[in-house]
């Protein structure tokens, strides 16, 4: 997590933004872009990520994201996720939001709604009503990185061996139907929440992809100066 000008902070609300997609569809390289553009206009925000983003998520993601981790059930991974969420959102999310501070993420509740909820099978409903009795937030405005599997995967996969990560790619293990569902899960939630889950086209070169990312953030009329 990145604190930028976070003691500036505003009488307002922040605004709640959240990056999601498949494995290697570019969140971080569009954050980074992301970020370099919100420091320029002298916003305060932070950036953060999930899983992990505090002590006891980052003890939480070693369980879910390492490769050798033990075997688990769909419904106990979902619970994982969503206990890291809910420590997320009161340590750091709403405290930053409700003092005026912007947030943009690194995956959020639409990432567990598309792996755990389509791609593993629990289904939307279950999950659905869980982030209802957690009172978890809704982000204003929710940017899925769409790319097509196959490359998306390759991408990670070269990504995890340059940075030598190999050990954190539990899903990249996965084989290419399930990514197939996840991409599938996006796109369903797109169609659910039209006017708050949007697709951006995500196999264009980063700056290309940016631009879209960065206009339709500008049609909502967020992330202002």
């Amino acid at each position: 997590m990145w604190y930028h000008n976070a003691e500036v902070g505003s009488s307002k609300p922040g605004q709640f933004i959240t990056l999601e997609g498949i494995e290697g569809s570019g969140k971080s390289r569009q954050l980074n872009l992301l970020e370099k553009e919100l420091s320029r206009l002298g916003l305060s925000f932070i950036r953060a990520h999930q899983p992990g983003g505090t002590p006891f998520g980052e003890e939480i993601r070693r369980v879910l994201l390492h490769k050798d981790g033990a075997e688990r059930e769909p419904g106990s991974e979902l619970l994982l996720y969503l206990a890291d969420r809910y420590q997320h959102l009161k340590e750091v999310i709403d405290p930053a939001l409700d003092k005026g501070i912007h947030v943009v993420c690194d995956r959020y509740h639409d990432a567990t709604l598309a792996y755990q909820g389509h791609a593993r099978g629990i289904g939307f409903e279950l999950i659905d009503r869980l982030a209802e009795i957690l009172e978890l937030r809704t982000p204003d405005l929710t940017l899925v990185l769409d790319v097509e599997v196959r490359v998306g995967l390759q991408r990670a996969i070269e990504r995890n061996h340059r940075e030598n990560q190999e050990q954190w790619g539990r899903f990249e293990a996965e084989d290419l139907s399930f990514h197939q569902k996840v991409r599938e899960g996006y796109q369903r939630l797109a169609q659910r929440e039209p006017e708050r889950v949007l697709l951006v086209d995500a196999s264009g070169d980063p700056d290309t992809v940016f631009e879209k990312l960065l206009s339709l953030i500008r049609q909502h009329h967020l992330l202002q100066p």
